[in-house]
């Protein structure tokens, strides 16, 4: 790192505080959504909703450390009005922080997704295993070619709902809680 990025001082701890209990209600709702759609039994999808909970949540901190010492002075002062007193001083960066919401449920969908195929390829015991393979014809190479296109399409669909569903219930905790 540069030496002229300035390390925060003051963690938001209350912002990481609620990042756990948000990450505490997801893991629950993905677990489910990856053992009903695509199989898993449910110690094992319990392990992947925890796994790519915890690595998105500390690799989104982890930009956000990185990121904030970057912005302007005007945004970094919104955001820590919000951060530390939960209000702001203009629309305008209601409409920011909106975008930016955006912009992390996709970043977030995305980065568990690629989290997820890491875990899937690390893990799986067939791809450890160098077995002899028998030839095979050009019909079957396609066909299990469409069948790995398959179960990537699913994968992605999967995690989808699994995000969208656990940030719908955030989202609806975080309503509910509000003033």
């Amino acid at each position: 790192m540069p030496e002229n990025w300035m390390l925060p001082t003051v963690f938001p701890f209350g912002g990481i505080l609620f990042d756990f209990l948000f990450v505490l209600i997801a893991i629950p709702i993905e677990a489910y959504v990856l053992n009903h759609r695509l199989k898993f039994d449910k110690k094992t999808s319990t392990f992947y909703a925890i796994s790519i909970n915890l690595f998105s949540s500390v690799i989104g901190w982890f930009v956000f450390f990185v990121a904030e010492p970057l912005l302007p002075i005007q945004v970094r002062a919104e955001l820590i009005n919000y951060m530390f007193f939960n209000n702001f001083k203009s629309s305008n960066t209601q409409a920011l922080l909106i975008f930016t919401a955006f912009i992390i449920f996709f970043a977030t969908f995305l980065m568990k997704f690629f989290i997820l195929r890491v875990l899937l390829f690390s893990l799986n015991e067939t791809f450890a295993k160098k077995e002899e393979e028998l030839p095979v014809s050009q019909r079957r190479r396609w066909r299990n070619f469409s069948n790995l296109k398959l179960q990537s399409n699913n994968l992605v669909i999967t995690i989808l709902i699994a995000n969208s569903l656990s940030y719908t219930a955030i989202t609806i905790i975080l309503l509910f809680s509000a003033k």
